[in-house]
């Protein structure tokens, strides 16, 4: 064997025998030898051959650099670096003396001329004796925010660690604190999202753990915490909510405001939504049952506990008349953004703003400010008087008004007075909008090119039947809903125009069918009302959902606006020392067309010029030539009554509502005033509109609409299909199951030929009486909202 056959034979993992030579052949039967040194060297090639191993390839650069042991010692060596960093941390920053009453600082709240509104600061605080909390009241703040209070070294690693990262990586928001770190967050910094901070906080709570008992730990958390109400600490909190000293809450009341510091503003029973209240709710049993599971309750007790609703609110002091509305609109709009901008959660939020020397100028303009003010006081609130009509105690009044070009709030009607009466009603969403919802209806479907029942399109001229409590149908079959028209008004076939000059139910709940409820809610939705948790049925057609003045007044806007989105914004600029908030423009994209939008406004001209707000609006001698589109509304029971309007350079949307004095439930405004009769009906064509008229005109010049139309009673009248109905039996007071006659039908083809009669002029129809009411009366139904008798 040659040595190239040797190697290869080795690299093979064996060895191939020497040729023997024939002389070396051993006999049959025997084992051929070979001689003694060529075994010797044969052994000792096998060795080698069996000790060879396949050649190792060559590492690449990535395995050179990134070894186990590199690594390894990299990750220590970052671990040592960690510890080193931060042993000269603990040993740098010293715990502060804290003072955080001398930290808070007014807020500075001016008109958007620089003049100042008002200055909120003076702070609501008393430090009590943490003898003086009862101990179960104690023991619900560790059960709501740290269960594990009493036996952890006072910092959550973990979750400090994730705030870390989360502001790292710009999420902003914190992972999660203990209850020392909130309180040296509350008491010794403050509410900033950044790393220096957040180590600041993890340091100072170590220490301030090691030098400080438990308890003093726990006083100072409940005593600098931020309840909301302008109330700080829990003896200012249990006066604000409870009207009693700290140390006579209950357990069940000082679980309600262990649960409070969460969301102060949103938790608030008398200002929160009804998602607000049911998530209070949800941590309040959270709080007790975190009770119950350590042993601090019994289970006995606490199923005995019943919510504890709090009182009503008070206003803060230097905040009367409508400052106090203004001030809490500003500072919920700052919070928001720094919300969004920052990461902020609710708490934090409100924490940042409320006393914190921030100078923020509003969009409020001083001139139409007074204007609107007096305008209310003149046509509605010097006409109440409690002592002599119960219900005039229950009228509430609130109006928001909005450039439409720039989006800004330039006045605002909160309520009679915000110590008075502490909800703003310019801003509370729990009053159905009643028939100012319709407007959108039309938009829907203009926008989206929809056609009715029998396939023609759906425009300002397109007639439906009037006919009150005529059953709606989608596709031939009834949907089980047949709304009432005004005062059970038959109107007969009448064109769109006509219909929301009316405000006739049943022309509208048809269209809703026609149109699709979900691409009305859809079209909603992108105008700016909040339709979350809102379904999509036809009863929402007749404004069946909450509203609020700022809310309608915004949608409103963006019809003016040409369908560009309005989203009104009180504030104009928020600055703090060398800080300034951005604040985003309150003008959106197109949201639906110009078209759809300027047609919706040519019909609402038609609402003032030959409709519900005629009377208040158009015929108003205050008028100076402005042009004005418009819708009224008028609720379920008369609980609430709107006009909102607007004229080419101002929107304004006034609601007036029935609130109980004593329990806030929602009642009838009907006898309101008791003028011109007693015992009418508060309609939105009414107060409402008399209201705007006296406001609008006072501060707005002669101005003309710039549409892209061909529609609706602003243009120039065109010739519109008239249409006899067929004779019909007198309508049932509910849906049937039969089929809808051929009167019945959404529309039909004329059967006359065309005639002049403009659109904005109305059909002779019998006038609605005041002396004697239908058999069935509109006002006393149900809350059903399939069975809305007064939806005008």
């Amino acid at each position: 064997m040659g040595r190239a056959e040797e190697r290869r034979a080795r690299q093979r993992g064996g060895h191939r025998a020497a040729p023997r030579s024939r002389s070396s052949e051993a006999p049959a039967g025997q084992t051929p030898q070979a001689p003694p040194a060529q075994q010797a060297q044969q052994a000792q090639q096998g060795r080698r051959a069996k000790s060879a191993k396949p050649a190792k390839p060559a590492k690449s650069w990535i395995r050179r650099l990134f070894t186990w042991k590199k690594i390894l010692g990299t990750f220590l060596g970052f671990c040592l670096l960690c510890i080193g960093g931060f042993f000269v941390l603990y040993m740098l920053v010293d715990v502060p003396s804290g003072n955080p009453a001398a930290k808070r600082q007014s807020n500075v709240y001016k008109f958007s001329d620089g003049t100042i509104l008002a200055r909120d600061g003076k702070v609501n605080r008393e430090i009590v004796d943490l003898t003086k909390v009862p101990r179960k009241v104690q023991l619900t703040f560790v059960a709501a925010e740290n269960k594990s209070f009493y036996s952890d070294p006072g910092i959550d690693f973990r979750g400090t660690a994730r705030g870390l990262i989360n502001t790292l990586s710009g999420k902003g928001k914190q992972g999660g604190s203990t209850i020392t770190q909130q309180y040296v967050k509350n008491f010794y910094l403050n509410q900033d999202q950044t790393v220096t901070r957040k180590l600041r906080e993890l340091v100072i709570s170590l220490k301030v753990e090691r030098e400080t008992s438990k308890d003093d730990i726990l006083a100072g958390y409940i005593n600098t915490s931020y309840y909301g109400r302008n109330a700080y600490g829990i003896q200012a909190a249990a006066q604000a909510y409870y009207r009693v000293d700290a140390q006579k809450l209950s357990v069940s009341q000082g679980a309600y405001l262990a649960s409070l510091l969460q969301a102060p503003s949103q938790y608030d029973w008398a200002v929160a939504s009804d998602t607000g209240k049911r998530l209070v709710k949800a941590r309040w049993n959270y709080v007790l049952n975190n009770m119950v599971e350590e042993g601090w309750l019994t289970k006995a007790k606490r199923d005995a506990m019943t919510f504890p609703y709090p009182k009503a609110p008070k206003g803060a002091p230097g905040l009367e008349g409508q400052k106090g509305y203004l001030v809490e609109l500003a500072n919920h709009q700052l919070e928001k953004q720094l919300m969004e901008s920052e990461g902020l959660n609710q708490s934090q939020a409100e924490a940042a703003v409320v006393d914190q020397g921030w100078t923020i100028t509003l969009n409020i303009d001083r001139k139409k400010q007074d204007a609107l003010e007096k305008a209310v006081k003149a046509e509605l609130t010097s006409k109440l008087d409690a002592k002599k009509r119960k219900v005039d105690g229950n009228v509430q009044a609130g109006a928001v008004s909005v450039d439409p070009k720039t989006g800004k709030i330039v006045a605002l009607y909160g309520g009679i007075d915000y110590y008075k009466h502490y909800i703003s009603n310019a801003t509370r969403p729990d009053f159905q909008p009643a028939s100012t919802f319709k407007p959108l209806i039309l938009a829907a479907a203009l926008e989206d090119d929809a056609k009715t029942q029998d396939g023609k399109e759906i425009t300002a001229d397109t007639v439906y039947s009037g006919k009150s409590r005529r059953p709606v149908v989608d596709n031939g079959t009834k949907v089980g809903f047949a709304p009432p028209n005004e005062d059970d008004q038959n109107y007969g076939p009448i064109t769109v125009q006509t219909a929301m000059n009316k405000s006739v139910n049943s022309v509208f709940a048809q269209m809703g069918v026609d149109v699709g409820m979900d691409n009305v809610m859809s079209t909603a939705k992108k105008l700016g009302m909040d339709t979350k948790g809102m379904q999509a049925v036809p009863a929402q057609t007749l404004g069946s959902m909450g509203a609020s003045p700022l809310e309608m007044a915004g949608i409103y806007a963006t019809f003016d606006n040409h369908g560009y989105k309005v989203t009104p914004s009180i504030v104009k600029s928020a600055e703090k020392k060398n800080r300034t908030v951005d604040i985003p423009n309150p003008i959106g994209g197109s949201v639906i067309s110009r078209t759809a939008a300027d047609t919706v406004t040519s019909v609402l001209t038609g609402v003032v010029n030959d409709g519900t707000a005629s009377t208040s609006v158009a015929k108003n001698s205050l008028r100076d030539g402005q042009q004005v589109a418009g819708k009224t509304g008028t609720s379920d029971e008369n609980r609430s009554a709107w006009f909102t309007g607007y004229t080419p350079d101002l929107v304004t949307s006034v609601g007036l509502f029935g609130e109980d004095k004593k329990t806030q439930n929602h009642v009838s405004l009907k006898g309101a005033t008791g003028l011109p009769v007693p015992g009418l009906r508060v309609n939105g064509g009414g107060y409402p509109a008399k209201i705007w008229a006296a406001y609008t005109f006072g501060v707005t010049d002669k101005a003309k609409f710039d549409l892209n139309t061909t529609q609706g009673a602003a243009v120039e009248p065109t010739d519109i299909p008239s249409w006899t109905e067929k004779p019909s039996e007198t309508p049932s007071q509910t849906p049937t199951s039969q089929s809808p006659t051929p009167s019945d039908t959404p529309t039909q083809s004329p059967t006359q030929p065309p005639t002049t009669q403009p659109p904005t002029q109305p059909p002779t129809t019998r006038p609605p009486t005041t002396t004697s009411p239908p058999a069935t009366p509109t006002d006393g139904v149900t809350d059903d909202p399939l069975n809305p008798a007064d939806q005008q």
